[in-house]
């Protein structure tokens, strides 16, 4: 899970389904915390999401208003509280689960299931949960994911399996302790709020319908095409999914984007893109964080089962490729010294980056340095036909700037 993240859960408990939220983890004065919903020693459980999403737009008292993502996390809702089926942990299913074959489902969905009840133990000091994890350390081994109980491993699987048969029916018995605690919600606000649901649902599901419809055009595209590309019959370009290659500022970097319509999105969260110095380095993240704006999409399954069976390569088309280098010397010595296809297509990654954030940084800066903006009109061909003159200080300045406020969104820092 990625830090400062507040995510919404359903629980399958034997009393029934129940809805909170919770923050798997994050540093604040030297140290990591991680908590439910609720206040004090009471843990928050609701019986439906719109029990949940009225009272949080309540604006009764919790705890998680200190969080230091709670003020973001306000601003997504409804859609956030909308729980996707990654979100969702059938804590009564876990002996059914484990008693399956060790393949990717059945390891994905019992690691998820132990790591939320992990938590959950730990936060509200449930003594059989923590009791259970603290004498038992082959239940981490699901964190290795399937790929470890294949041969000799299987019999790691079984010995997880015989840990829950023997612990997991008191478990769940501290799990169904913590319902009861949640307080009233006003049945108006409960009904306006899943009205909100139900179109936040909508929409999601319409979505999907355009993402699903946009792969089989995709596909259909390919079939078509008389001389297929070599790309086009890799993972990323089945799943819409596309690494980048950026070399800006002396470094070369790789991170993953793809659109929704005309819509960029990339891998990362909040206006923060997560880069990578190396391929490899990328896929052995997307195993382990699964916090990110492109984990709702509904290919990215594909890409994870890929890196899973460790057929994930990051490789890089000649058209996501994007060089900085060299624009700002070049811009500085004048309008014919520019590569305009260069520029062209460092621009675009700029404009992305900065409609994905939802900010105005390139148009602030270009609202600020009118000789920018004339002349990347002039380079670009927008219709500017008056040819810029010198001295290009100012241009060049401006464009630095803008190279640098694309380099702040990055998490590998130059």
């Amino acid at each position: 899970m990625a830090t400062q993240g507040i995510v919404p859960i359903e629980l399958e408990l034997t009393q029934g389904t129940f809805y909170t939220l919770w923050a798997p983890t994050w540093r604040e004065g030297g140290a990591e915390w991680q908590a439910l919903l609720g206040r004090g020693d009471d843990v928050y459980l609701f019986s439906s999401a719109a029990q949940l999403l009225a009272f949080v737009k309540s604006g009764k008292e919790h705890d998680f208003t200190r969080h230091p993502g709670w003020r973001r996390f306000e601003q997504t809702l409804p859609e956030s509280a909308v729980t996707a089926p990654r979100n969702k942990y059938d804590m009564v299913g876990l002996p059914e689960i484990l008693a399956g074959s060790p393949d990717y489902d059945n390891v994905s969905r019992a690691d998820r299931i132990l790591a939320v009840a992990r938590s959950i133990g730990a936060i509200a000091e449930l003594t059989p949960v923590t009791r259970m994890f603290a004498s038992n350390s082959i239940l981490a081994a699901t964190q290795n994911g399937a790929e470890h109980f294949r041969g000799d491993g299987l019999a790691q699987w079984s010995a997880v399996g015989r840990v829950i048969c023997s612990n997991w029916d008191s478990c769940l018995d501290s799990f169904d302790g913590l319902v009861g605690s949640a307080p009233e919600v006003d049945e108006a606000a409960v009904a306006e709020a899943n009205s909100t649901l139900e179109q936040a649902a909508k929409t999601a599901a319409e979505r999907r319908a355009a993402e699903e419809k946009q792969r089989a055009e995709k596909k259909e595209a390919e079939k078509a095409a008389e001389s297929g590309d070599p790309y086009d019959s890799t993972v990323w370009a089945q799943a819409g999914i596309d690494p980048i290659k950026i070399s800006i500022s002396g470094r070369t970097l790789y991170t993953l984007r793809c659109y929704m319509g005309s819509r960029p999105l990339f891998l990362g969260h909040a206006g923060e893109i997560h880069t990578f110095s190396q391929p490899r380095t990328m896929v052995r993240w997307l195993l382990e964080n699964k916090t990110h704006d492109l984990a709702s999409l509904i290919t990215w399954d594909d890409i994870i089962t890929a890196a899973n069976a460790g057929e994930l390569e990051a490789v890089v088309h000649a058209e996501n490729e994007y060089s900085f280098t060299g624009i700002t010397t070049d811009i500085k010595a004048g309008p014919n010294h520019v590569d305009a296809q260069q520029l062209s297509r460092a621009y675009e990654l700029l404009a992305d980056a900065a409609d994905w954030a939802g900010d105005d940084a390139v148009n602030e800066v270009l609202a600020g340095n009118q000789q920018l903006q004339w002349l990347l009109n002039y380079l670009l061909d927008t219709g500017e036909q008056s040819e810029p003159v010198p001295p290009f200080e100012e241009e060049a300045a401006g464009w630095e700037q803008l190279e640098k406020s694309l380099i702040a969104r990055f998490t590998t820092k130059i």
